[in-house]
């Protein structure tokens, strides 16, 4: 366990120094728009491009990984919504927000570094595939409900255009899909160019973290809303729960693409949730009640998940 708390605590308590110098210092919050720019634009595609690069390109056509993770989000979406629905009494769009909130993890900015210091390299590849389904399912979802619900008649061709533009444009699925390119035609890049994108991939971990405490002490609330605590734990418990029966149900896998499915779906609320609740004005208070209280309470719940990993205690699928 000790070993486990070692390997853990150093990224939680990236998370907490963060929290700890947003709550210190009153800097305005525009000053994180450069940090974070710099990971979703330029570190975390370095990350994500070198990690697929490197991948025979046999690995990366597994569809039934990907039905069982990406259906296992698909659920963790509606049970949120639903149980966002039925505790809340809340709105279409409130709704979305709360399916969103218990569905998407943080797997841009915790997942792909936590789950290679845990499972190592071979973890790399089932990170990327999650990370890229999962972006595409709830990135075609929320913008889709959210025109059907503003109530402003939106046509949905337009809707649709734009929401396949942000996908196909995302910097993170770029980096993907330029990644599967240079794997299927072994495609290498220059050394110098390989070495700096090895040096932007590594500033991903510790930068995103750090950025992710801040965020998170700079988002008051003051009440947790009733349904928050039901989707804290559709997130943290059985979001992870639905991978392993699913994998169960589709596998068998290879014991580190497994451990890093259960491993990515008991990650907390993402960042992003709050960033997303903003942009529509929907759940703002509750979303980031979710992210802030998913984030403390995971300190617990992923430790375990990621000691029950090392020590065998899951019998994987």
């Amino acid at each position: 366990m000790i070993d486990i708390l070692n390997l853990a605590l150093p990224y939680f308590g990236l998370i907490f120094i963060g929290f700890a110098c947003g709550k210190a210092k009153a800097l305005p919050e525009a000053g994180l728009a450069w940090m974070n720019f710099f990971l979703l634009y330029v570190s975390l595609p370095a990350l994500f491009f070198r990690i697929l690069a490197k991948t025979p390109f046999e690995e990366l056509n597994n569809l039934p990984f990907v039905i069982a993770t990406t259906s296992a989000t698909a659920l963790a979406f509606t049970l949120s919504a639903g149980m966002g629905r039925l505790m809340g009494r809340l709105s279409l769009r409130d709704t979305t927000m709360a399916g969103l909130s218990g569905g998407y993890g943080n797997i841009g900015y915790m997942g792909p570094g936590l789950a290679l210091a845990t499972l190592g390299a071979k973890a790399a590849v089932p990170v990327a595939l999650i990370f890229c389904f999962d972006s595409i399912l709830l990135f075609s979802l929320v913008p889709l409900l959210m025109a059907v619900s503003s109530g402003k008649g939106q046509p949905l061709g337009p809707t649709i255009v734009s929401v396949v533009k942000q996908i196909v444009f995302h910097p993170l699925i770029v980096a993907g899909y330029c990644g599967t390119f240079a794997a299927a035609f072994h495609l290498h890049p220059p050394v110098a160019i390989d070495n700096t994108l090895q040096f932007l991939q590594g500033a991903a971990a510790p930068v995103a973290l750090f950025a992710l405490g801040v965020t998170v002490a700079l988002r008051p609330f003051s009440r947790v809303p009733w349904e928050v605590p039901g989707i804290i734990l559709v997130k943290l418990v059985l979001h992870p729960l639905i991978v392993f029966g699913l994998l169960m149900l589709l596998g068998p896998f290879v014991p580190e693409w497994s451990a890093t499915a259960i491993l990515m779906a008991s990650l907390p609320p993402a960042l992003n949730v709050f960033v997303i609740a903003r942009q529509y004005d929907a759940w703002i208070e509750a979303a980031s009640a979710a992210v802030l209280l998913g984030t403390f309470v995971s300190v617990v719940t992923l430790t375990s998940v990621m000691w029950m990993l090392k020590t065998g205690q899951i019998v994987l699928p």
